[in-house]
C-alpha cells in the first residue's frame, strides 16, 4: 500500500523530482527525508549524538533539542540506541530524515511493530509533519493507516498499482454496500456461505457477510443463529479499505506485509505486535 500526505505530489510533480539521479544527485538529496523499514543505528549512540552526526554529514547546524521534540522523542535524547523501545528508535530514524529539512519524506512501513499505541503516537507525529508542510509518502501494510493518515492511496499489487485514489474515492469506486459483521471462527464463516451463497469473509475472528438489501440480513442472521456454533458481538457497518483491498487483491493482508488467501487456514490474530 502506496501512501500521500501533504500537498498533492501525485498530482503535480516539482521539477526537481525529475532531475537526473546520476547528475544532479546532490540536489535531490537536499530535498529528500527517508526512513528505511527496520532503521537501526551504532548501539552506543544517543539520539541528541544521532542527528548531531546526520547534521554534520548534510553539512548543517540543528539543535538536536529540537529535532527530537518534532518526533517526541527528547524525553530520550541522552538513551543509548539499544536501549531505545522499538517505537523510540523508529521515531529516531523519522528524526534523522528530517535534519536537512526535506520537502519529500519516504517513510518505509514506519510502524511495523509497534504496539498499538506505539503506533497512534507515530500517527501523531506523522500528522504534526504534514501540518508544518512536508508532503510525506509511505508504505504501510496496516490498512486502517492508509485510511487515516492519506491523502490519497495506491493499492499495489504483484509491483503494479491496482487504483488509486483517496480512501472515500476508493472506497465509492470500489465498495458494494453493507456488511453485517460478527465475531466467530471460520467454521462459522463456511457455515453462513455454505448456507447462504452470499459473500463471506473471515479475517481477525470476524465473520463478514456482505449485504444486498434488508432480506440478506434477515437470511444471513438466521443462518448464524441456526448453525449453533459460538458467536457474538452483531453489528452492520460499511465497507472499509481493508474490504477493497481485499476484494481486488483476493487476500487479506498479514502481519509482516504477507497476502493470505481466503482458503489459507491460520489462527486469528488476537494479540499486540512486540
Amino acid at each position: 500500500m502506496l501512501c500521500a500526505q501533504g500537498r498533492g505530489l501525485l498530482a503535480a510533480r516539482p521539477e526537481w523530482l525529475a532531475a537526473d539521479p546520476w547528475k544532479k544527485g546532490y540536489q535531490l538529496h537536499k530535498k529528500l527525508g527517508i526512513i528505511p523499514q527496520g532503521f537501526t543505528f551504532f548501539p552506543k549512540a544517543t539520539p541528541r549524538e544521532a542527528v548531531t552526526y546526520y547534521s554534520t554529514l548534510f553539512g548543517v547546524q540543528n539543535d538536536p533539542d529540537v529535532i527530537l521534540r518534532k518526533v517526541i522523542l527528547d524525553d530520550a535524547s541522552r538513551v543509548y540506541f539499544e536501549n531505545l523501545s522499538g517505537g523510540q528508535k523508529q521515531k529516531l530514524g523519522l528524526a534523522l530524515a528530517l535534519v536537512n529539512n526535506p520537502e519529500l519524506l519516504f517513510l518505509d512501513e514506519p510502524t511495523t511493530g509497534l504496539d498499538p499505541q506505539a503506533r497512534r503516537n507515530m500517527w501523531d507525529v506523522i500528522r504534526g509533519l504534514e501540518k508544518e508542510g512536508h508532503t510525506i509518502m509511505l508504505t504501510t501494510h496496516y490498512l486502517e493507516e492508509a485510511e487515516v493518515l492519506s491523502d490519497r492511496v495506491a493499492i499495489m499489487n504483484h509491483g503494479r498499482i491496482i487504483t488509486d485514489g483517496t480512501p472515500a474515492e476508493i472506497i465509492q469506486k470500489h465498495g458494494s454496500g453493507e456488511r453485517l459483521e460478527v465475531r466467530g471462527d471460520e467454521m462459522l464463516a463456511d457455515y453462513v456461505r455454505e448456507k447462504t451463497g452470499f459473500d463471506v469473509t473471515y479475517h481477525n475472528g470476524f465473520v463478514s457477510v456482505r449485504l444486498r438489501d434488508k432480506r440478506d440480513a434477515v437470511i444471513a442472521l438466521a443462518s448464524i443463529d441456526q448453525s449453533g456454533l459460538p458467536w457474538k458481538d452483531l453489528k452492520t457497518r460499511h465497507d472499509s479499505l481493508e474490504d477493497i483491498f481485499v476484494k481486488l487483491v483476493g487476500g487479506s493482508i498479514e502481519e509482516g506485509g504477507t497476502i493470505k488467501k481466503p482458503s489459507d487456514k491460520s489462527e486469528p490474530i488476537a494479540r499486540a505486535n512486540n
